[in-house]
């Protein structure tokens, strides 16, 4: 009986106005919720911050608080590329940037961007870049031609000439 006595007073509760005004302002009002792929994006930064870390799919995945295998089909769906391939795009595109900016030996590079065979780094550059390593340096200029100006002297040449500050017009501090 007294579950009857509780069902009623419901009935007579959201019979009110202010009640289905409420229900109505819930139904309408849109769910803040995460955007789907958000998870995904700590991986993604994870990847592009350490890089040159040995990173795998299980790590990854740890990182994005799901399963490894739904991971990789989230991160596929969500990026159009897999782990593995988004892993080895930004590894290749630091390899190529240290081979335009740097004198280092190839296989120093390699490396550095966290791979551990040269000859998949090699094959690896010459299906993205259609160059092998060593072909894609020759084609810029040598990093030792160019010219390197310290941060320093560049700020310092940067400045205004004229200050308009007040306390560069008052004179030493009293």
């Amino acid at each position: 009986m007294a579950r009857g006595r509780e069902r009623a007073s419901l009935r007579d509760l959201t019979a009110t106005p202010a009640y289905a005004l409420a229900a109505v302002v819930a139904i309408l009002t849109p769910v803040s919720t995460v955007h789907p792929a958000r998870h995904l994006l700590r991986a993604k930064d994870l990847v592009d911050a350490r890089y040159r870390d040995p990173l795998d799919v299980p790590a990854l995945a740890r990182a994005a608080h799901v399963s490894p295998a739904h991971f990789s089909r989230e991160f596929k769906r969500a990026f159009g590329e897999t782990p593995h391939q988004y892993l080895l795009t930004r590894r290749l595109e630091r390899a190529a940037e240290l081979l335009r900016n740097t004198d280092r030996p190839v296989a120093e590079i390699c490396f550095a961007v966290g791979l551990s065979s040269v000859g998949s780094f090699t094959t690896s550059f010459g299906r993205a870049y259609g160059l092998s390593p060593t072909a894609y340096r020759a084609s810029h200029p040598p990093a030792s031609a160019r010219m390197q100006i310290p941060t320093c002297v560049l700020r310092a040449y940067a400045r205004p000439r004229s200050s308009t500050f007040r306390e560069d017009k008052s004179g030493p501090p009293r």
